[in-house]
């Protein structure tokens, strides 16, 4: 029956050249993505212990199971492998991006790419439905190597004569024919030279940003995969697949005829919301979407071509400093910079936290030619300037001057320059877990940083961020009465949250983000981005949909909508409950990896400032600006409440962690789980494993 998978995988090892097609049927029970991408790394990653730009890691780059056919908003494809960007430690990690890759893979016939080795010279991959060859990349090829991201996609683009017009797969009648571009992921100069900040590029503005996968592509010699396919994606029950569709999009998605909307609200970035042109800088533009997605809020096409593509963070970055110099912001440096960051492929928000570092370094005198911080660019640009942005990006990826101490990542310079403890204390580098930058705060929206803290990188999962964070502040500091009460939100949200539907669990108080409940929490969340949106490939910007504008009890599609979603495209039976279990296998399995790499619950905490430095309202670094407002359940009843100031309790945290553990059914004495726990859900390979390693929790 079909089932909406591709029916291969492909296996490229760069060392031997060897091409090696494995059938999905083997992997389809962990869902597609991050799930199967978990699974290819614990078959084939034969020493889990190797360093990222070991040629022994195993990089995967597979499409959700949704991915290429018509459900909502179901583009994404996930990165898997180890990533360099951890510190102290590196950790088998993930990240994902949306735009073109995952649903043409599987039109040329391919679930998942798992690449291992590493080439002699550079090399990229070019796949034509079921043809698939590694050419060279260098000087004596196809000269792709030195290129930024952009220039090298327009290159492949080239090598396929595809110019929008129709040509032929092959030279057969019955060759496939298209008139797309080929959809390219790549890398920049930053990955090429194997920074630890370097970021996989896709299309305008689609990108891998976490993790560090860019470097993991230059230290295997690979810049680019190209796929473009000419088939098709059969799914089990096409009738309902379309009408589910239709039923998302007409009841619970924006109406331009009848536009319903929270007054303000994160609307272009839920289910419900409208078309974003939030990152035109300032330009006439048009919404550009991802293949399949009804929202069309991934970027824009702006008039002046500056910024194309770019979405979220890269339209933001560095506005702080920039009205501090020039006194105001401007769409155009925001524009060119999310530019340069894509060309170079750069992380995004290693740039900002660079600039806020050195800047609360130079504020001390620390910074200047001859200085402990030993660099002349404060001398030479003025901060806050794109000008100084732009050299700074330039250093970093070439390697040079201070550079060179940035491009292993912010913890890595700070911990080279003797400055880490002090200045991760004081929360001058507002590193909150594993050497990632501050994003969401820890702090006042527990789940984020307590889910942030258990994995393996910042979970960059909205799913209760955009409601019950920036909706609820947004209103607050705008003196608007609230589209939701606390306690209807609350029965709202905990209604959708099987097996628990628990209302208790988005209780954001002192004595709630230590609780058993927020265990629960961070248990269901953890499971439902693992299997919903990493693994079966639903977007983080449209799902969870917990509160809706477009429905009379203000209730979303979550916990409706996906298991329809599961069988109209797969066909199986599965329950919202049973959909949550399978993510927490796909999270054990996670968790085994890295345990098998050394990790253990002594490890697992935040840095010094969260535990030291109150949280505050506003701050000059935009991601310590976070949300401060959301629901709380005090003396007997459920209200909003501003949060702010308060700081996370060592002594608690590490008691709730031992909470969560023995609810995972893991061994709280280290964080390793049991036997019982891992055969429990099928996985005595994994307890075998681990029992092998001496790393079974007792």
């Amino acid at each position: 029956m079909a089932d909406g998978y591709a029916p291969r995988i492909l296996k490229v090892d760069l060392t031997t050249k060897e091409i090696e097609v494995l059938d999905t049927k083997d992997y389809k029970e962990w869902g597609g993505g991050e799930g199967m991408g978990a699974k290819l790394f614990w078959d084939f990653c034969e020493d889990k212990t190797v360093s990222a730009f070991d040629p022994g890691n195993v990089i995967a780059l597979g499409a959700g199971a949704f991915a290429g056919t018509p459900i909502p908003s179901s583009g994404r494809t996930a990165v898997t492998g180890i990533g360099p960007a951890a510190y102290p430690q590196e950790w088998f990690t993930s990240s994902n991006f949306g735009g073109r890759f995952a649903g043409m893979l599987k039109l040329a016939g391919w679930q998942a790419v798992a690449v291992v080795g590493k080439a002699d010279t550079p090399v990229w991959i070019d796949i034509r439905d079921d043809k698939v060859e590694i050419r060279d990349a260098g000087e004596s090829g196809d000269k792709l190597w030195g290129l930024d991201a952009h220039a090298a996609q327009k290159a492949i683009y080239e090598i396929h004569g595809a110019d929008g017009s129709w040509r032929s797969g092959g030279e057969t009648r019955d060759a496939g024919r298209t008139t797309q571009h080929p959809a390219v992921v790549t890398t920049g100069l930053a990955g090429e030279n194997m920074t630890r900040i370097a970021s996989l590029v896709h299309d305008g503005g689609s990108g891998a940003g976490q993790g560090g996968f860019g470097g993991v592509f230059g230290s295997k010699n690979l810049k680019a995969i190209s796929v473009i396919g000419t088939g098709s994606i059969e799914v089990a029950d096409p009738a309902e697949v379309l009408a589910t569709r239709l039923w998302a999009a007409d009841t619970y998605g924006y109406q331009p005829d009848n536009l319903k909307t929270f007054p303000i609200s994160a609307t272009g970035m839920v289910f419900s919301g409208l078309p974003s042109s939030m990152t035109a800088f300032g330009q006439p533009s048009r919404p550009e979407g991802c293949m399949n997605c009804h929202k069309s809020c991934h970027g824009v096409r702006t008039a002046n071509g500056v910024g194309n593509g770019s979405h979220c963070y890269d339209t933001q970055i560095y506005q702080g400093p920039e009205a501090g110099a020039t006194g105001r912001v401007t769409g155009e440096t925001q524009g060119r910079l999310a530019d340069l960051l894509q060309g170079y492929s750069i992380n995004t928000i290693q740039l900002d936290t660079a600039g806020f570092w050195l800047n609360q370094l130079l504020k001390k005198d620390l910074v200047g030619t001859g200085k402990p911080v030993d660099t002349d660019i404060f001398e030479k640009h003025t901060f806050g300037t794109y000008e100084w942005a732009a050299e700074l990006l330039a250093r970093m990826a070439e390697k040079r001057e201070i550079g060179e101490l940035l491009a292993e990542g912010v913890a890595r310079a700070a911990a080279a320059l003797g400055r880490y403890d002090e200045d991760v204390k004081s929360g001058d580098l507002p590193l909150q877990e594993w050497g990632y930058p501050h994003h969401y705060d820890g702090r006042t929206e527990a789940e984020w940083g307590l889910g942030s803290l258990l994995s393996s990188r910042d979970i960059n999962a909205h799913d209760f961020n955009w409601i019950c964070m920036w909706t609820v502040t947004l209103h607050t500091l705008y003196g608007l009465p609230m589209p939701i009460e606390a306690e209807d939100m609350a029965n709202v949200i905990g209604g959708k949250l099987a097996p628990y539907n628990d209302p208790m669990m988005i209780d954001y108080s002192d004595e709630g983000m230590y609780s058993e409940s927020m265990a629960k929490l961070v248990s269901w969340h953890t499971a439902y981005y693992m299997y919903y949106k990493n693994s079966l490939g639903l977007c983080d910007w449209a799902y969870a949909d917990f509160v809706n504008p477009n429905t009379e009890d203000k209730a979303g599609l979550t916990g409706l909508a996906e298991p329809r979603y599961v069988k109209g495209v797969i066909g199986r039976d599965e329950s919202f409950a049973e959909g949550i279990a399978q993510g927490t296998r796909i999270w054990n399995l996670n968790r085994a990896i890295y345990i098998l790499q050394g990790r253990h619950r002594d490890q697992e905490v935040y840095g010094d400032y969260m535990y030291e430095v109150p949280s505050l309202p506003v701050q000059g670094y935009m991601l310590l600006s976070s949300p401060q407002v959301l629901p709380v359940f005090e003396d007997g009843q459920w209200s909003y409440k501003m949060v702010a100031g308060r700081m996370c309790d060592r002594q608690k945290t590490e008691d709730w962690k031992t909470l969560y553990y023995e609810f995972e059914g893991w061994d709280p004495a280290t964080g390793w789980p049991k036997r019982e726990t891992l055969e429990k859900m099928d996985m005595k390979f994994v307890a075998d494993e681990l029992d092998r390693a001496g790393k079974l929790g007792a």
